[in-house]
């Protein structure tokens, strides 16, 4: 099994790596550590490097008691990096 991903093929056959970049700034997990663009690109890079096929770019909070969000509010700090 393959998905097309902008035009590459990944091959699904065996297991592949999806880092987790959460750039929300009330993240539980790193707190909003990635702030502007130069860090979330060198997270993604760093990934990248350690072997990560696919990256999941996260703006909403799951945090416990955390506040429902627009779609809006949700896409426009992702946009810039998908």
């Amino acid at each position: 099994m393959t998905i097309n991903c902008k035009g590459n093929l990944i091959d699904l056959s065996s297991p592949k790596v999806m880092g987790i970049l959460n750039i929300t700034p009330d993240s539980f997990y790193d707190g909003g550590k990635y702030k502007n663009e130069s860090e979330i690109l060198n997270q993604v890079e760093k990934m990248l490097l350690d072997g990560a096929t696919f990256i999941d770019v996260g703006a909403y909070s799951s945090r416990p008691g955390a506040q429902p969000v627009s779609y809006t509010h949700l896409t426009l700090p992702t946009t810039p990096y998908v």
